[in-house]
């Protein structure tokens, strides 16, 4: 069983792992988000699915886009909540050496080093997302090019 030390030092070392246990909730709260407008967006689409014509090649094209995006965020919230269950693993790993004799020398910096990789893959694959919506998002130049002011 833990002494109070103990208990307290497993507690501290534990903190590193529960603050970007933290720091994952909050990503998969915007990556949740995003998701939820995407589909939003396709459904809207969709549901107005203009006749055959240029309109409806864009909506077509927008829809192709959509799409990618839908996959990315969604590759990207199970590459976060993966590192979310493997920061779980760690700080388990943490309060289970610090109160046995089991050696955790080996396994606790590589569930780090897996957590962190899951974390990037996971932001990484959030940036590939971004890229497309701002690569497609097109504005039209009479709503931004008005008559000059002053």
């Amino acid at each position: 069983m833990f002494s109070g030390p103990t208990l307290a030092t497993a507690i501290q070392l534990a903190l590193t792992p529960v603050f970007l246990l933290t720091a994952v909730g909050s990503i998969l709260n915007v990556l949740a988000a995003r998701l939820a407008r995407v589909i939003d967006r396709a459904r809207t689409i969709e549901a107005s699915m203009p006749p055959p014509g240029p309109a409806r090649a864009r909506a077509v094209a927008e829809l192709i886009a959509l799409d990618r995006r839908m996959r990315l965020a969604n590759r990207a919230v199970t590459l976060c909540v993966c590192s979310g269950l493997a920061a779980c693993l760690l700080i388990a790993a943490l309060f289970v050496a610090a109160d046995t004799s089991l050696p955790a020398s080996r396994i606790v910096p590589a569930l780090f080093v897996i957590v962190m990789a899951l974390v990037i893959a996971g932001l990484a694959t959030f940036l590939m997302e971004i890229r497309i919506a701002t690569r497609t998002l097109r504005v039209k130049t009479e709503l931004i090019t008005g008559p000059p002011t002053g």
